[in-house]
């Protein structure tokens, strides 16, 4: 019976390919309202035809059978794609599901019942549901690729003097986070051969347990390829939490803010910073 009705559907697909697909891409065109252009979606389902007349060919109805490989990857593509483009979910699968009106009409028009309309609707839901899917992951991995750009830019390291960068950090530093910092700031130390880096928490709202240990492990890191490392930006309610927590920094340099940090690490460099007065003596 499966396969009787993977041979039925594979005559419909075969039957009146141009009518079909054209059929296929008004239908398809109605939903999207002109996000798509009409020559992206003839190319795209003139290829994805070919492909599922292949898989229904050699793999009847069961979307999971290897015939159907070049099917799924068509799929994948194409979510992938309007997932890039910020598609919706329903955007994209109507596409697929914009199939069923094509194939219902050639049915009719070749006299097959009520069974074979059935059998060629459940097969598009699945593609549907395969097509979703793949969106699904497309779209985790766009956001995911979003997310790790927005760290990245989040996270500039800066020179401020000759031999001295700075890490100002803004907002939560958790695990992911801190990787990036240390591999922005070790980068940034070869390239430049600085032997003083500051990282500066002044825009990072509360410092616990776990961001001290970040901020340890960035240090270590730092100090690992001969660089030291002052924290700046502890406030007073900061100071007040480290204490709390019975945090400790060891040796590592402290200062209330970025001036004060950069004072001392040029002093660490030997540059003697003296303050002109208002006068203009010395």
């Amino acid at each position: 019976m499966a396969e009787n009705d993977g041979q039925h559907l594979l005559g419909l697909l075969l039957q009146d390919e141009q009518a079909l697909l054209e059929r296929w891409l008004r239908d398809a065109a109605v939903h999207l309202q002109g996000r798509a252009s009409s020559a992206e979606l003839e190319r795209a389902f003139r290829d994805l035809l070919t492909a599922l007349a292949k898989g229904v060919s050699g793999g009847g109805l069961d979307l999971d059978h290897e015939a159907y490989g070049e099917v799924r990857a068509l799929l994948s593509e194409l979510s992938r794609d309007r997932a890039r483009r910020g598609f919706t979910p329903s955007e994209t699968a109507v596409s697929v599901f914009s199939l069923k009106g094509a194939l219902f009409d050639l049915a009719a028009r070749a006299g097959q019942g009520t069974d074979a309309i059935l059998v060629a609707s459940r097969w598009v839901d699945a593609l549907g549901l395969l097509t979703f899917d793949s969106y699904v992951r497309a779209r985790e991995e766009v956001i995911a690729e979003q997310s790790e750009q927005l760290m990245e830019l989040s996270t500039p390291v800066v020179k401020l003097w000759e031999g001295v960068v700075a890490v100002p950090l803004i907002g939560t530093l958790d695990s992911a986070r801190t990787q990036i910092v240390m591999e922005k700031l070790l980068q940034t130390l070869v390239d430049t051969g600085s032997e003083h880096a500051i990282i500066d928490i002044t825009g990072v709202p509360a410092v616990d347990t776990e961001v001290a240990q970040h901020l340890l492990k960035t240090v270590v890191a730092a100090r690992l390829m001969g660089a030291e490392c002052t924290i700046s930006g502890i406030r007073p309610q900061i100071a007040q939490t480290i204490v709390a927590l019975g945090i400790e920094f060891g040796d590592i340099p402290t200062k209330a803010n970025l001036a004060d940090a950069l004072l001392h690490a040029l002093r660490g460099s030997g540059v003697e910073v003296v303050r002109r007065r208002s006068g203009g003596g010395r």
